[in-house]
């Protein structure tokens, strides 16, 4: 009862008093939310021309427009709204780029190519695991992740990796060494949550 009053009367604020109160209150950013989940959506849409896509940039952008609230001043001419699709934007055409790139590395696969994939209990396993390593180089720096997918999934040796890298022998070594140990301690963090 007290969250439906307290809603209730963030939703009779502007979207800056209702950013303002997300800082003391996290339960006031639904308000933003249930004001801009739709219009971030077509927008997302017009750009990204997938849903899921869209539905992962809006996620993106609500996730930053709080995480930075803190960083929001309003300026002459310009609202929360004016920001808020700022933010969405800029994350979505950074999406659309990478989707961009993608799309010229891989191609779609014929329905008979689907027929062919073996459908065991260990294919599973292995999609779930590559999953799991891509997403623990995602939690890794950069560099660290960089090295890794060269060496582990594109299959370079280190001379290699050293030429692509401008760097030493010696040197893609150490990094490899370091990356590795930054991926274990992720994963190691991940399976104590």
């Amino acid at each position: 009862m007290i969250q439906a009053k307290k809603l209730e009367a963030y939703q009779k604020l502007s979207d800056e008093e209702v950013l303002l109160q997300a800082q003391k209150d996290p339960d006031a950013f639904a308000v933003l939310v249930e004001r801009y989940e739709a219009p971030f959506m077509r927008k997302a849409l017009s750009i990204l021309r997938q849903r899921e896509e869209a539905e992962e940039a809006v996620q993106d952008a609500f996730t930053r427009i709080y995480v930075y609230a803190d960083r929001y001043k309003a300026q002459e001419g310009a609202n929360f709204g004016s920001w808020g699709y700022m933010i969405l934007t800029r994350l979505c055409f950074t999406r659309y780029q990478k989707m961009k790139k993608l799309r010229g590395r891989t191609a779609e696969m014929e329905p008979e190519a689907y027929e062919r994939l073996p459908d065991t209990d260990s294919f599973v396993a292995d999609l779930s695991m590559r999953n799991e390593v891509l997403v623990g180089l995602s939690k890794i720096p950069e560099s660290a992740a960089r090295i890794l997918r060269l060496q582990f999934l594109e299959g370079k040796t280190q001379e290699e990796i050293a030429e692509i890298e401008g760097s030493t022998v010696s040197a893609v070594k150490t990094r490899v060494h370091r990356a590795k140990k930054a991926f274990k301690e992720v994963l190691a963090y991940d399976g104590h949550d």
